[in-house]
């Protein structure tokens, strides 16, 4: 099919509307029999070898004659990243787990000829172990709210006909059909979005600037540049439905009066680019890129820049450099990117998160996205809850859920019942909460006033084995590596922290370090150049301010109470405890333990590199450390 106008887009719609129906459990089945397999395709699943799982289900599919009733489609991401590969048969909605090739016989035979499913690949409980055999009735996707992430597992992402059965376009065609640029704007501004970057500023303002800035050439913007550690949101957006994100940029292009956009995405995202590329080719086709877009008369069309992975092409001004062919540095400010952005043109930068938002803001009204969150912040916000906790993956809740429901409610809590003691929130520019800030709510506002920020959504959760010392010096060390260089406060202020951090991990930081890295950690903030530099010293200051015992037993007690600052450390086996196995002194790599066979054994501290392997090893709970 050629370009289409808004009345084929919506006989598209309707025709697709009973195959996506079935899968929400809405329209009777059209087969008798009939099932879609929505395997996992997102970059997690991909890791974990799902492409087999795929390719043995479609083949035994074929092979048993069930071709006809049984569709296999693969899916971007579920976003529940610790139970990969997965599959969700519909329209039971059963939910199968950590799949291999060899599980594709009984799944056909028991489940998609049998009508009895799987039960050994079911989900279970974290606390009691029953199986639940239901997606939706799992703790980890029942107490979230998807409105970024509403189409997971339920579209092939790179089938544009799904995208459309679920409504995709239809924000853009109300947009350039039914409402001016004031429309559109007056919306944004009446839902409350806040860019999801990391920032939060009102996303209606920013379009409103630019809307009213001269100039006959304007651009929209898209940030895909994710460079935090353990931020793999937009990523998984992409992967999953690229085409929420091209719609919220076509709206926005006619909000402002732009025609021409760039997604800015790093090419360390192959399958997201490649599916973005797809969708791009497949919107072209339907004429949603272009000229005349479903003859409404207005035109728009984008392309992907790949990114080269420096973090710093995050910040905005710094990223429009990087598109115009220089190298990626940020620019100070006035004048801003809606007066003069890139080539010195009104520019709207939103990111992935934001403008996935937006078709369904302009489709159902501000109000109605406004209806969910605090009276700051509100809708949604998708977090990748990650590190110390039982179920890793993407979160998307309410804003004013509190960190403890996430981390415990949907997350499962802190695996082997360790002792929570803190998460990193915002990535490198945010700051670490302690055990009891875990009734802290997601607003802006208020995790502003804790010392940390939303940033765009990472959630590194952390229990008693992590030391805050470390941690603070690994985020100083991502910070310092990826700094551009231009301002001196960015480039030298962040490497003297490093060096103040890393002597106080090696044993040798003195009781003034800890005033002089808060001296130098406010002169940063208030003087770097970008907003990246401005919050690079957020991890420093929040751990003293709130685990500064730590930082303490580091320098006054010479000792690491994580046991993570080798330095500060000497491994010991407990003689009571050992039963003189030999497990340890057979897998010691330096021959640091001797000791006879059933006789307890000792570690040389002198050869001793404090690897672990003993520790890992032994079965008695016999080796530790002081």
């Amino acid at each position: 099919m050629g370009k289409i106008n808004r009345n084929q887009l919506n006989e598209i719609r309707s025709k697709g509307k009973d195959i996506v129906d079935i899968r929400l459990g809405k329209a009777p089945i059209r087969v008798d029999g009939e099932k879609h397999l929505m395997i996992c395709g997102g970059a997690a699943c991909y890791a974990s070898k799902s492409g087999l799982v795929r390719d043995a289900l479609k083949k035994e599919v074929e092979t048993r004659g069930l071709s006809d009733r049984c569709k296999v489609i693969e899916t971007g991401s579920d976003a529940f990243a610790t139970l990969a590969p997965v599959m969700v048969v519909y329209p039971e909605g059963v939910y199968y787990v950590h799949l291999t090739p060899d599980d594709v016989h009984d799944i056909v035979s028991q489940h998609l000829i049998d009508g009895k499913p799987v039960e050994r690949l079911f989900y279970r409980d974290i606390d009691n172990g029953k199986p639940i055999p239901r997606m939706m009735d799992i703790p980890y996707f029942s107490n979230q709210r998807l409105v970024t992430l509403r189409n997971l597992t339920l579209i092939d992402p790179e089938n544009i006909d799904d995208a459309i059965a679920r409504d995709a376009y239809q924000g853009a065609a109300k947009a350039l059909f039914d409402m001016t640029s004031e429309d559109i704007i007056n919306e944004m501004k009446v839902s409350g979005l806040r860019g999801r970057g990391g920032a939060g500023f009102p996303t209606g303002l920013k379009w409103e600037f630019a809307s009213k800035a001269k100039g006959d050439v304007k651009y929209i913007l898209c940030n895909a540049d994710e460079g935090d550690p353990g931020a793999f949101m937009d990523r998984s957006v992409l992967e999953a439905d690229p085409h929420a994100v091209l719609e919220g940029m076509i709206i926005a292009a006619k909000a402002i009066h732009a025609h021409r956009g760039y997604i800015y995405c790093r090419a360390e995202y192959p399958l997201a680019i490649k599916r973005l590329n797809i969708a791009i080719g497949q919107a072209r086709q339907y004429g949603f890129l272009g000229t005349d877009i479903l003859e409404s008369g207005f035109d728009f069309d984008l392309e992907i820049y790949q990114g080269a992975g420096a973090f710093v092409c995050g910040e905005e001004t710094a990223l429009m450099t990087s598109i115009e062919g220089k190298r990626g540095m940020p620019r100070p400010r006035p004048p801003f990117p809606a007066q003069e952005g890139l080539w010195k043109k009104p520019t709207v930068l939103n990111n992935v998160e934001t403008l996935a938002n937006v078709a369904q803001i302009t489709l159902n009204g501000g109000g109605w996205y406004a209806g969910v969150g605090t009276e700051s912040s509100k809708g949604t916000k998708v977090f990748a809850l990650s590190g110390k906790v039982n179920n890793s993956g993407l979160v998307e809740v309410p804003m004013g859920m509190p960190l403890k429901d996430i981390i415990y409610r949907i997350g499962g809590g802190i695996p082997k019942a360790k002792r929570f003691k803190g998460v990193q929130l915002g990535g490198p520019s945010g700051g670490c909460l302690p055990s009891e800030l875990l009734d802290t709510v997601t607003d802006y506002e208020v995790i502003a006033g804790t010392g940390a920020i939303m940033g765009s959504g990472g959630m590194v959760v952390m229990d008693e084995d992590n030391c805050m010392v470390d941690i603070a010096k690994f985020f100083m060390g991502f910070c310092q590596e990826e700094s551009c260089g231009k301002c001196t406060p960015g480039r030298e202020g962040t490497k003297r922290m490093l060096e103040l951090l890393t002597k106080i991990t090696e044993g040798r930081g003195e009781p003034s370090d800890i005033d002089t890295l808060v001296e130098l950690a406010e002169m940063v903030k208030d003087s770097a150049l970008c907003g990246l530099g401005q919050t690079a010293p957020n991890p420093v200051l929040s751990t003293i301010r709130y685990f500064r015992d730590e930082y303490e037993a580091h320098i006054n007690d010479k000792r690491c109470p994580a046991g993570i600052c080798k330095a500060l450390i000497t491994y010991i086996i407990n003689e009571e405890n050992c039963t003189g196995c030999g497990r340890c002194k057979r897998v010691c790599p330096v021959g640091a333990i001797s000791g006879e066979k059933k006789k307890p054994h000792k570690i040389d501290p002198e050869k001793c590199i404090k690897c672990g392997a003993c520790i890992e090893s032994c079965k008695f709970d016999a080796i530790g450390f002081i």
